[in-house]
């Protein structure tokens, strides 16, 4: 008999199948990055008690009562030895809440802690929050910097969907108990906000996204740069912009600080993604650029085009061809795990090492900003090749 007790064993027994499933590196590539099978994330991967009223009396018929639709755009940092996700999980209600996934080894075995993360309100409580990059500081406090998200009281009657953006701080020592610090204030509305893990002449130091509105960018020219004395009343007075946006190039809509840049012996390696417009809609890809070591705000490598770009099932999901990610770590051994969301969705693991990624970057020819620019860098690559094939050294 299929009792109550049954059905539930068997829930739980479906779910152990999928988070226990073993990950298994893609063959091929680009040399780059290795990407994973399977994803990292999916909404099936939140906990069966967070999606099912298990108490037969008030659920005889074993039915979903909150529904989860994504989880995505997480960031990630490696803590007592484990690989953990801060993830954006949206509900079937459009809300986004922040929980904390973990991984015994970075590519597989995801497990959600029991409960997401209780973050306390700013003064003006936001509808949605997510996005959270994660930093730990030399101040000795791990922040999280993310996305509060508020309906603007300016916009029209009956306009729902007007929206402001601002960036939210917090910090903690475990994971669990957050302290909520006031937003970021800046005359711009500001998403996709990190902060540097290390102090800049003995200040804070943020990579911003000044914009003009809740999606345009507007007059914001890209990725900007402000130092903060005090992170408990943070304000934005000076901003300067460092990774330009272009037209009609993969940034020429809108670009955004990833996670916080890793510190290598050749600079600060930074992950970002890039906005274009396209036929069917907002193309969003990863690409990466360098910093100087004794100037965090000063590009030295900017590699042309994209680093990654949704492939195959990538492509689809809520908001299709999208790929974004806010969350890397590296190893001690120089191995980097590359956290990104596909399209809203679903979270992907890919890896590679700083060897290689300070590699492509330093030398990847930059975006010459035109067709013929494209072919007389690509020529000097094959006449080169071509050179070689022919004294027969390869």
């Amino acid at each position: 008999m299929d009792t109550y007790n049954n059905k539930v064993k068997r829930l739980f027994q479906e779910y152990e199948e999928l988070i226990t499933r073993k990950n298994e590196p893609m063959v091929g590539g680009n040399g780059i990055y290795t990407r994973y099978r399977n994803p990292v994330l999916t909404a099936a991967h939140t906990p069966v008690f967070w999606r099912y009223d298990l108490d037969e009396r008030t659920n005889p018929l074993l039915m979903e009562r909150i529904g989860t639709n994504a989880t995505m755009n997480s960031g990630a940092i490696k803590w007592q030895g484990k690989y953990l996700l801060v993830v954006r999980v949206e509900g079937a209600d459009r809300k986004s809440f922040l929980a904390v996934a973990e991984s015994p080894n970075g590519v597989d075995n995801f497990r959600f802690w029991d409960y997401p993360v209780t973050m306390p309100e700013d003064v003006i409580p936001a509808t949605n929050v997510y996005d959270m990059r994660l930093t730990a500081h030399e101040d000795g406090w791990i922040y999280g910097i993310f996305c509060a998200e508020r309906h603007d009281n300016a916009a029209p009657a009956g306009d729902l969907s007007a929206a402001t953006a601002t960036a939210a701080i917090a910090r903690t020592h475990d994971l669990v108990n957050w302290q909520r610090l006031p937003d970021l204030r800046s005359r711009n509305q500001q998403r996709n906000v990190v902060l540097h893990p290390e102090f800049v002449d003995g200040r804070y130091a943020f990579y911003t996204r000044p914009q003009d509105g809740f999606i345009d960018a507007g007059s914001g020219g890209g990725i900007g740069w402000a130092l903060v004395d005090d992170i408990a009343h943070a304000k934005v007075t000076q901003e300067k912009i460092i990774d330009r946006r272009y037209y009609h190039t993969i940034k020429e809509v809108k670009n955004g600080e990833g996670p916080h840049p890793l510190k290598t012996p050749q600079g600060w390696l930074h992950l970002a993604h890039g906005v274009r417009a396209c036929a069917s809609g907002l193309r969003y890809v990863l690409y990466l650029y360098m910093t100087a070591l004794d100037d965090p705000s000063r590009p030295i490598a900017t590699p042309g085009g994209y680093f990654m770009a949704p492939v195959g099932e990538e492509r689809v999901g809520d908001v299709s061809n999208v790929l974004f990610g806010n969350g890397w770590i590296a190893d001690d051994d120089g191995t980097v795990y590359i956290y990104y969301a596909s399209s809203d969705t679903r979270m992907h693991v890919a890896v590679s090492s700083i060897e290689r990624l300070v590699d492509y970057c330093l030398h990847t020819p930059a975006d010459g900003l035109s067709s013929s620019a494209s072919v007389e860098t690509l020529n000097k690559l094959i006449y080169n090749n071509l050179a070689l094939l022919n004294k027969n050294t390869i």
